[in-house]
């Protein structure tokens, strides 16, 4: 593989599609990198779960207020008309439907929507946390992701081996290689880079990739 978008230019290429004002929900690590590229003129709301809504961008080193973090534990800043409160608070927002987007990482993700982000084992995490809560309670499910492992074996499967975080709930994945949608219980790209061949990507992908008329360039700035 000669070419893939970096992880900030994933987050870009995710970042695009919010709508202005959509109260939208950043899965802990790489998917809290989609706060810094708001396109021009729109500006999310950003709930975290441990009790934030309309929190802004980390503040300059050295001037970070711990009792003001994520659910990263990553100090914030909070934007005008910022508010924060109870975790069980926070919650009945999220199993309340009141989130338009979560964006989430993940291990594995299959043709039908099931979304796999958590493992067990040495190098697990100890529950699910409260992603079961968000791919069910938000509007829109996102994912962002490289294309394949480390080790270059798929990471969109027809069915997850790994624990389940939620099922048939993803509706789009952004990867380092293309933009695709899940439809019909299928993969259907979108966007894929353009010095890239359908057949290379269909080699990286472990469940058929249906191919429209037009499938876009996926294009992100050097960031």
């Amino acid at each position: 593989m000669s070419a893939k978008l970096s992880n900030a230019q994933i987050a870009w290429r995710a970042a695009q599609d919010i709508a202005d004002g959509a109260y939208v929900n950043l899965g802990i690590g790489f998917p809290e990198m989609v706060a810094r590229f708001q396109p021009p003129g729109k500006q999310a709301i950003f709930h975290t779960e441990n009790g934030i809504l309309n929190f802004g961008e980390a503040p300059p080193e050295g001037q970070e207020d711990w009792d003001l973090i994520n659910a990263g534990k990553r100090a914030v800043t909070l934007r005008p008309g910022g508010a924060f409160f109870h975790h069980a608070d926070s919650f009945a927002m999220v199993r309340g439907g009141h989130l338009d987007v979560a964006i989430l990482g993940t291990y594995e993700v299959a043709e039908n929507g099931d979304l796999a982000n958590w493992s067990t084992g040495p190098k697990g995490v100890p529950a699910v946390g409260g992603a079961m809560d968000l791919v069910h309670g938000a509007k829109r499910v996102a994912v962002i992701t490289d294309h394949v492992t480390k080790e270059g074996r798929p990471k969109l499967v027809r069915r997850c081996s790994l624990p389940l975080t939620g099922v048939g709930c993803v509706t789009r994945v952004y990867t380092s290689l293309a933009v695709i949608d899940i439809e019909n219980q299928r993969f259907v790209l979108r966007e894929k880079l353009p010095q890239l061949s359908l057949d290379e990507l269909q080699s990286m992908t472990g469940a058929e990739l249906l191919v429209p008329d037009s499938v876009g360039d996926l294009v992100a700035p050097e960031i």
